[in-house]
C-alpha cells in the first residue's frame, strides 16, 4: 500500500549522505511514531538551525555567532587548514591543536571544475597576512585532491615566510578525517612535516 506522505517524506530522508531507501523509509515510520511534540521538537530543531547557524566570518566553520567561539580565544599564530567544517570536530576531538582553524569549503579539483579561486584560499592568505601567522597546517584529506590543495597553498606561503605542514602519515591515504579516530588523529598532528 502507497501513502503519499510517508513516501515523500522517506524520499528527503533518502537524500541524507550514506542513508538509502530502506532506512529512510525507517527514519519515515519512527516520525509516525512520534507523539505530536515529538514530530514538533523534531522540525523544530531543523527550521532552528537553518536559521541560527551560519558560517564565521574569519574561519568559514559553522557557528552561532561571528567570530566562533575558537577565533575569538585562541591565538591565530598557527592556522590549520581543512576542507570542511566536519573536519574541525574530528580535529577538535584529538584535544592537542591550540591554533584556530580555516575551512576551504572545498579542495582544488579541475575534473569538477573547481579551482583555486572557488574555494576560501584568498581568504586564507588575507588571515596569515593580518594574524602575521607563523605557521599553516595543511589537513586537507591524504587524496588527490588534498594533496593537490596542498601543494597549491604551500607554493603561495612559503615565499612569505610562513612555515607550512601536512599533517604526518598515520591517516590512510583515500581515507576521511572525520572516520579517524582520536589517537590516530593526534599522532597525525604531532608529528606533522614541514612541504
Amino acid at each position: 500500500m502507497e501513502i503519499e506522505s510517508v513516501n515523500r517524506l522517506a524520499n528527503e530522508f533518502s537524500k541524507l549522505p550514506g542513508v538509502g531507501k530502506k532506512t529512510a523509509l525507517r527514519y519515515a515510520y519512527y516520525v509516525i511514531g512520534l507523539s505530536n511534540e515529538g514530530a514538533k521538537t523534531f522540525a523544530d530543531a531543523i527550521v532552528d538551525v537553518k536559521s541560527k547557524v551560519k558560517f564565521c566570518e574569519e574561519c568559514g566553520n559553522y557557528t552561532e555567532s561571528s567570530p566562533c567561539t575558537i577565533c575569538k580565544s585562541r591565538n591565530a599564530d598557527t592556522i590549520c587548514v581543512v576542507k570542511e567544517p566536519k573536519d574541525v570536530v574530528a580535529i577538535e576531538k584529538a584535544k592537542n591543536f591550540k591554533g584556530v582553524y580555516h575551512v576551504l569549503h572545498g579542495t582544488i579539483n579541475p575534473i569538477a571544475h573547481v579551482g583555486p579561486n572557488d574555494i576560501r584560499i584568498r581568504e586564507l592568505l588575507e588571515r596569515v597576512h593580518k594574524n602575521n601567522t607563523k605557521e599553516v597546517i595543511i589537513a586537507t584529506n591524504p587524496d588527490v585532491e588534498g594533496d593537490a590543495t596542498a601543494l597549491y597553498i604551500a607554493k603561495l606561503l612559503k615565499p612569505l615566510g610562513v612555515k607550512v605542514t601536512r599533517l604526518a602519515q598515520g591517516i590512510a591515504t583515500g581515507s576521511e578525517l572525520e572516520y579517524a579516530d582520536e589517537v590516530t588523529l593526534s599522532r597525525a598532528i604531532d608529528d606533522r612535516k614541514e612541504i
